[in-house]
C-alpha cells in the first residue's frame, strides 16, 4: 500500500469509490442506481458505452449556445451560436483554414472551443462516465496543445472524436497509428514537415519517451551504441537510446498532411487537411530501430508502421501505460502487484480489438481499487465537474465558464508541453493551486456567473431545520457519505454565523439563501470533498 494517503478516514462504499474513480463523482440518483445495479455490473455497463443512449448529453449538446465575439476587417460579430462542428470531417473543418485571412482567428479556433464545451457537458452529464475519464486520460497521454497552431484548433473535433474517443477502450497498436496519422499530432510535433535529410525528430522522441516505452527506459546516459544496450543483439533491447530516436524519425519521413503546400518538386499537395504519405520525402535507406534491421526501399508506410509495431509491443510500453492507468484509476503510487496484473492482461491481448477494455476491467476489479480511498486528489477539472454533479447544479458551459475553468490550473487541450497534465497530488496541492480551487467553488454561485445556477429543488429541503441538520443533509448529498461530527459542526457554525447551530438559521429569506449558497461552496472546499 502506498504511503501517499491524502485523507485518512474509513473507506466509503465501493459504489461511491467507483463513481469517483471511474467517473466525475456521484449524483444522488446515480449513487442509488449503482447500489441497486451492483459494482461489478456497473463496471461491465461502463465498459460498453453507447453514444445513442447518452440522451441527456445529446439534448444538452443540441441546446447549448456558445458565444463568439470579434472584430475582423471591419466586421463586428457578437452572437451565441449552437455547437456546429462536433461531427464535422477533416475536409469540412479544413475549409476554415483554406479561407486564409478572410476569416478571423476566432472563427478558425471555434471548433476547439466547441470541443471544450462538449467535454465539460459530458463530464457533468454523461451516462458513460468511465469513457469520459479515459478520454481525458488519453488526451493527456497523447497530449496536443491545440493553441499552438490554428490548424490543430480547427481540426480538433476529429482528433477528439475519431482518434481519442474511438480508441479509448480499443487496441493500443491501432490507437498509436491513428494518433501518428492525425492532423493534430502531425502539426503539434512537427512531423508534417519532416523529410529525408534531415528528419525532424520531435514526434519520434515523444513516441518513445511519452507515448510508449517511457522516459525510465531511456538509456543514452548508460550506452553510446545500440549494440551495448542489453538484449539489442537479439532484437530485444531493454530500452532505447538517441540512435533509436534518430532512426525512427527517418522512418516517419514523408508522413505528412495534404495541406496544399509545395512538395519541393514544382507541384502542390492536395488541400484537404487529411493524412498524406509522400514518397518523395521519405528516407528509403536501411534503418535500425531497437535492434531490428529495416531493409531499404520498403513499400509506402512500411518503415513507420514497423516502428509502431516495435514500440507498441515492447515490454516497457506495457509497464509504462499500465502504471499510468493504475495511477489514474487507483492511486498516485499503485502497488506492483496490481500493475503486474494489468501488464499480464495487456500482453496477453496485444492483438485483441478491445485490449484496453480488458486491462481497464482488470484494474477496476482489482483488490487494490476497492481499498484505495484517500490516495488520489481530484484534479481541478474533476473537482469542478464532481461539484456540479453532486449539487445537481444547472450548468451551461458558456464563455465565462470556459475562461474561469482555465484559471484553476487545468488547461483543457492547452497543456503547453507534450507530457500532459500531472497525475499526482503533489503538483495540485501547493498554496497557489489550493487558493484557485477554493476560489472557483465560491465563484460558481455568484449572481454574475451565469453558467451555474443552483437548482434548489435538487437539494434537501431546509424548511424548519436547524443549522446542524442542514449541514448534515448538505454534507451527505455533496460528499455522498456520512462526515465526522467535527466537520459537521464547522459547517453548521459557518451557516449559523454566531447563532446556535441547534436552531434554524436566523435572517430574512435573502440572507439565509446567500448563506446557504456559501455553505454549499464551503463543502466543496473541504478536504473530504477534494479527495477521491
Amino acid at each position: 500500500m502506498s504511503d501517499s494517503i491524502y485523507w485518512n478516514e474509513s473507506s466509503p462504499s465501493i459504489e461511491l469509490i467507483a463513481l469517483n474513480r471511474m467517473g466525475y463523482g456521484h449524483t444522488p440518483s446515480e449513487l442509488e442506481r449503482v447500489r441497486q445495479l451492483g459494482f461489478k455490473n456497473y463496471v461491465e455497463e461502463q465498459l460498453y458505452p453507447n453514444e445513442n443512449q447518452d440522451t441527456v448529453v445529446l439534448q444538452k449538446l443540441s441546446f447549448t449556445r456558445l458565444h463568439i465575439g470579434y472584430t475582423h476587417k471591419g466586421n463586428k460579430v457578437a452572437e451565441d451560436r449552437p455547437l456546429q462542428y462536433l461531427q464535422s470531417s477533416i475536409p469540412q473543418l479544413w475549409k476554415l483554414i483554406q479561407s486564409g485571412d478572410k476569416l478571423s482567428y476566432e472563427e478558425k479556433i471555434r471548433p476547439l472551443q466547441e470541443v471544450r464545451a462538449a467535454t465539460w457537458l459530458r463530464a457533468v452529464y454523461s451516462k458513460w462516465q468511465l469513457r469520459e475519464v479515459l478520454t481525458d486520460f488519453w488526451h493527456n497521454h497523447f497530449n496536443v496543445n491545440a493553441a499552438k497552431e490554428e490548424r490543430i484548433a480547427a481540426t480538433f473535433p476529429v482528433y477528439d472524436r475519431e482518434v481519442i474517443r474511438k480508441n479509448c477502450l480499443g487496441n493500443f497498436r491501432i490507437f498509436l497509428e491513428d494518433v501518428a496519422k492525425s492532423t493534430a499530432m502531425q502539426y503539434y510535433l512537427d512531423n508534417v514537415s519532416s523529410k529525408a535529410s534531415p528528419a525532424n525528430e520531435n514526434y519520434a522522441r515523444e513516441l518513445f519517451e511519452l507515448h510508449t516505452l517511457g522516459a525510465s527506459y531511456y538509456y543514452n546516459h548508460l550506452y553510446n551504441r545500440w549494440k551495448e544496450v542489453p538484449g539489442a543483439l537479439t532484437g530485444s533491447p531493454v530500452g532505447y537510446i538517441d540512435e533509436d530516436v534518430y532512426e525512427a524519425a527517418r522512418a516517419f519521413t514523408g508522413w505528412t498532411v495534404a495541406n496544399g503546400s509545395d512538395n519541393g518538386k514544382g507541384e502542390h499537395f492536395p488541400d484537404t487537411g487529411t493524412f498524406l504519405y509522400y514518397e518523395g520525402w521519405h528516407d528509403h535507406y536501411q534503418k535500425r530501430i531497437l535492434g531490428t534491421e529495416l531493409p531499404p526501399n520498403q513499400p509506402p508506410l512500411a518503415d513507420g508502421q514497423k516502428v509502431l509495431d516495435l514500440v507498441a509491443f515492447h515490454p516497457a510500453t506495457a509497464l509504462h501505460i499500465c502504471t499510468k492507468l493504475c495511477q489514474r484509476l487507483i492511486a498516485d503510487q499503485p502497488t506492483k502487484d496490481t500493475i503486474q496484473q494489468a501488464v499480464r492482461v495487456w500482453n496477453e491481448n496485444q492483438q485483441q480489438p478491445d485490449q484496453i477494455r480488458r486491462v481497464v476491467r482488470t484494474i477496476l476489479l482489482s483488490e487494490e481499487f476497492a481499498k484505495s480511498w484517500g490516495r488520489k486528489i481530484k484534479r481541478p477539472n474533476e473537482l469542478v465537474a464532481s461539484f456540479l454533479r453532486a449539487t445537481q447544479t444547472d450548468f451551461i458551459p458558456d464563455a465565462s465558464f470556459l475562461w474561469a475553468s482555465s484559471q484553476i490550473g487545468y488547461h483543457l487541450f492547452e497543456w503547453p508541453t507534450p507530457n500532459g497534465h500531472p497525475d499526482t497530488g503533489t503538483y495540485w496541492l501547493n498554496s497557489q493551486m489550493m487558493l484557485a480551487r477554493w476560489r472557483i467553488m465560491e465563484v460558481m454561485f455568484q449572481d454574475w456567473f451565469k453558467s451555474c445556477k443552483i437548482n434548489w429543488q435538487q437539494l434537501p429541503s431546509v424548511t424548519n431545520l436547524t443549522a446542524r441538520q442542514i449541514a448534515d443533509q448538505y454534507l451527505k448529498q455533496i460528499t455522498g457519505r456520512t462526515i465526522s461530527d467535527k466537520t459537521q459542526e464547522v459547517v453548521a457554525n459557518f451557516l449559523a454565523v454566531g447563532g446556535s447551530i441547534d436552531e434554524p438559521p436566523i435572517g430574512n429569506t435573502e440572507e439565509i439563501q446567500s448563506r446557504l449558497k456559501n455553505t454549499i461552496s464551503l463543502i466543496g472546499m473541504l478536504p473530504e470533498f477534494q479527495i477521491r
